[in-house]
């Protein structure tokens, strides 16, 4: 099968989040099946180049109607860690990709929509065919609506549409100039309810939703997230939508990259170890309290490692931080915050606790130190407020680190309660609490530190348990395909 991903980022060499490892991941399991795959990106200046073997102009002269007139392109071809890569990269006094950030500007709505065009007018152009064409949040949800509305007509009868949404958070709400600019042109039928009209702002079109009502197959990233975002208020105002299409609308859980994320042969962690070696991953805990300079002590360790934000339970991550050395753990977190407010206040905290011996924060993203950090932890924590898929507590598992989650998303398709979960007691693999707030966060923390303290030979049979998961993109990538087969015969 011939499989076209059209996306904003790839895992390493355009990566901002977890988007970026999915589209790197699932390519490379589609292609090990023995599909073709391409992915499709914008050139931004800010790319990771050195990532890039063999880049090379692929098409030189790609005029993409836009507006008034039309806005001359390159199309750049390289291989990204074995994946097969086409470069958008449009030559315009707008610098769409020319700016330090992949995102973040006024313009995001028109730079990815005109992305969007330019990469339909490529494939009519050079005559590509895929079979699939996969589409990734809201940056690329006009491609199904232009692919159906324009492209279609022109020739380009064949490609089937699955779209997958990561986050219902950021779905490109943005001005009716977007048809002008398109050439899609006709306000009063785009922006209708049963097409591109937003469901709160009925002046304003909504990218995310184009891509749900116009393609074939529309997932989300874990199957309960899928439920979420139909019956409750995660779905950001789409729940009526996705209540529409519910028959070609399912969740399937993330994949994790088990080539990074090994401890067997992991060059950034320090000792290697499986699960017959357990004992090598408390040398990683030394390095790391080493590397931090926290105390060697007979004390459990618990990790945050992620963005700082609403979405985290930004609140309740601080209070896990202040538990745990108010109850004999040491605690270690890695992350940043897109919002400058609570950057400060954290560096507030790290300044407070600046010479506690238990406690390091690192404001920021540092990729050995997050390595070190999961293979040297005893817990992770993640009181996510929603979480469609989560991938910090698949690594953790991976790594015989104990995850304590809240109740949300992938968290529940992936963390079973040793406690309190209904699977047979050799699958638990965690701690899950429900509420978002300190006292069932407090809960679940005083069960897993009494554990490590009270029954260490039990403890370790949680780790155990938890490192015998496979989270791997093999089943994920199996059903993908199951979906691909599915539209491409309708």
């Amino acid at each position: 099968m011939y499989i076209i991903m059209v996306a904003s980022e790839c895992a390493p060499v355009s990566k901002v989040g977890g988007l970026a490892d999915v589209i790197y991941g699932l390519s490379r399991e589609l292609e090990v099946r023995g599909n073709e795959v391409e992915i499709i990106l914008p050139k931004y200046d800010c790319m990771r180049y050195d990532h890039i073997f063999g880049l090379e102009l692929a098409y030189q002269d790609l005029w993409v109607p836009w507006g008034a007139n039309a806005i001359h392109c390159s199309v750049w071809f390289g291989f990204v860690n074995g994946r097969k890569c086409f470069f958008i990269d449009p030559h315009s006094d707008e610098n769409f990709f020319n700016r330090d950030n992949y995102y973040g500007y006024p313009d995001d709505a028109i730079r990815f929509a005109f992305f969007s065009k330019a990469t339909l007018e490529f494939m009519l152009k050079i005559n590509k065919r895929p079979d699939i064409i996969h589409c990734h949040d809201w940056q690329t949800g006009l491609v199904p609506v232009l692919l159906f509305e324009m492209y279609k007509p022109q020739g380009m009868h064949h490609p089937r549409v699955c779209y997958t949404v990561h986050n219902f958070r950021y779905q490109g709400i943005t001005g009716t100039n977007i048809l002008s600019l398109t050439h899609l042109n006709q306000l009063d039928y785009y922006q209708h309810n049963d097409r591109l009209q937003d469901n709160v702002h009925f002046t304003a079109l909504n990218f995310m939703k184009g891509g749900i009502v116009y393609s074939n197959f529309v997932t989300t990233v874990s199957p309960k997230h899928a439920w979420e975002a139909q019956h409750t208020e995660q779905g950001q105002g789409l729940g009526e939508t996705l209540h529409i299409h519910k028959d070609k609308f399912g969740g399937i859980l993330n994949g994790l990259d088990y080539e990074v994320w090994n401890p067997e042969i992991d060059p950034l962690i320090p000792h290697h170890y499986t699960i017959e070696t357990l004992d090598n991953k408390y040398g990683n805990k030394k390095a790391l309290r080493d590397r931090l300079l926290l105390r060697e002590e007979y004390k459990p360790l618990i990790a945050y490692v992620g963005r700082l934000d609403v979405q985290k339970g930004v609140h309740l991550i601080q209070n896990a931080l202040f538990y745990s050395l108010q109850n004999g753990a040491q605690f270690v977190l890695l992350g940043s915050s897109p919002e400058e407010s609570i950057n400060k206040e954290f560096l507030r905290i790290k300044q407070e606790l600046n010479d506690n011996e238990d406690c390091h924060l690192e404001i920021g993203f540092n990729e050995e130190l997050a390595h070190l950090i999961y293979a040297g932890a005893d817990m992770i924590i993640m009181p996510s407020m929603y979480e469609p898929c989560g991938l910090a507590q698949m690594i953790a598992l991976r790594y015989g680190t104990v995850p304590i989650v809240r109740a949300v998303g992938g968290l529940i398709d992936t963390i079973f309660d040793r406690d309190h979960s209904s699977k047979a007691i050799t699958a638990h693999n965690g701690y899950v609490f429900q509420e978002a707030d300190h006292i069932a966060l407090n809960s679940a923390m005083s069960r897993a530190i009494g554990l490590w303290y009270g029954y260490p030979n039990e403890f370790r049979k949680l780790v155990i348990q938890g490192m015998q998961y496979n989270y791997s993109w093999q089943q994920s990538g199996q059903h993908y395909f199951n979906i691909y087969e599915l539209i491409r015969n309708k």
